[in-house]
């Protein structure tokens, strides 16, 4: 509740020095996405060679509040049987690849029980930090059509088939 207080303050105070330091409210707004987030994974160098990202091993993966309860919103009912699951499907992704459209990376794992391709999507925010947007189950034959066309690459952790 105090954190709220100082960000009411805060709005539409214009600073004298924003244009040096930036807006107020972003800056305090910023602050508290990082203090909400939490360490879920990291990119591993099988996914970066496969990817051909410009990143180091071990960069760190996220996930704040508003991703998860954007999951849970868009996708309640794939939240609900996979949500549990998101730091596995980024540590252990059967396929990885890029979104053309927003370039986000994408972890997928099948799960062969009962057929289920679930995807989590990653982006980078501004501030280059790598957060878990979102995630939800793909339809298997887009994703068979993505693996034909190469846009899914094959992965195990330290080797790509």
């Amino acid at each position: 509740m105090d954190q709220e207080r100082s960000l009411n303050r805060l709005k539409g105070v214009p600073s004298i020095f924003s244009h040096i330091i930036g807006d107020p409210w972003r800056i305090a707004m910023a602050e508290i996405y990082k203090s909400n987030r939490q360490r879920i994974g990291c990119f591993s160098s099988a996914v970066i060679q496969a990817l051909g990202l410009n990143i180091k091993p071990g960069t760190p993966i996220y996930i704040a509040d508003t991703n998860i309860e954007h999951m849970k919103v868009s996708h309640p009912a794939d939240f609900e049987k996979y949500g549990a699951d998101i730091a596995s499907i980024i540590a252990n992704p059967d396929y990885v690849g890029r979104n053309a459209a927003d370039g986000s990376v994408e972890f997928t794992r099948e799960y062969f029980l009962n057929g289920d391709f679930v995807k989590v999507a990653v982006r980078v925010s501004l501030h280059n930090t790598y957060y878990a947007r979102s995630m939800y189950v793909l339809n298997p034959n887009r994703v068979r059509n993505f693996i034909a066309k190469g846009t899914l690459i094959r992965i195990c952790q330290d080797r790509i088939e």
